[in-house]
């Protein structure tokens, strides 16, 4: 793979052309692609630019010495490498963090997907067991992808259990009320099980009156009063 890099730095040379080989951009791009692809850290990539940095200057010198040539000639080939070399670091980098966001922007909508999967478990009611910890991004989701879900089924109740959730905010707080205040425009009554103390005192703070929506310790006690 260096080998190949180093080889466009050579053509860079020897084709005496000004700007960036192509070629070079395109493997510093797909270089920090594949390491944030691999789950690796873009520093380990990163340490290897001086001393190759090091290794031209002193070829160069070299060269520059065997061939006489003068003092301005050998600099201007020096930052010409080093030019070339601070350019595809750049685009390594920059690689790393796009392929990296895309990932992790990913990974938040696989989660999203995993925290609040919709259950029936008989005609007219099912269970959205809320997992994990609720942030606006998958308060969000929720709003956006599982209502309309909701709304598709036809039901007559959903059991939102809390009982997985690790911590809410304020503003999420306020927000899992808003979806709840939809769900009843929608005909879809909303029931709250296991919310725990810590919880509750987050929806109080929150000024949030969950007094019309029926709650229960667990999800059993919600089934029972259904009968």
């Amino acid at each position: 793979m260096y080998v190949e890099f180093i080889g466009f730095l050579g053509t860079a040379f020897s084709e005496d052309k000004e700007g960036v080989p192509a070629e070079l951009l395109k493997w510093s791009k797909e270089n920090g692609e594949r390491i944030a692809a691999a789950g690796e850290k873009i520093s380990n990539e990163v340490v290897r630019y001086p001393p190759t940095r090091e290794v031209f200057t002193d070829i160069l010198t070299k060269i520059g010495t065997e061939l006489k040539l003068s003092l301005e000639e050998n600099s201007f080939l020096i930052k010409r490498v080093n030019s070339l070399l601070d350019i595809s670091l750049n685009e390594a980098v920059f690689a790393f963090e796009r392929r990296t966001e895309k990932m992790l922007e990913e990974n938040k909508m696989e989660m999203a997907k995993l925290s609040a999967p919709i259950v029936p478990i008989r005609e007219g009611i099912a269970v959205l067991p809320l997992i994990g910890s609720i942030d606006h991004y998958r308060a969000q989701y929720i709003m956006d992808n599982v209502v309309p879900k909701i709304a598709n089924l036809q039901l007559d109740y959903l059991i939102a259990d809390f009982s997985g959730i690790l911590d809410i905010d304020e503003e999420v707080a306020f927000y899992l009320n808003q979806i709840s205040s939809v769900l009843n425009l929608l005909g879809v009554k909303v029931i709250i099980t296991g919310l725990r103390p810590e919880l509750v005192k987050t929806v109080v703070k929150a000024t949030i009156n969950v007094s019309s929506i029926a709650t229960f310790g667990h999800l059993k006690q919600a089934l029972d009063s259904l009968e």
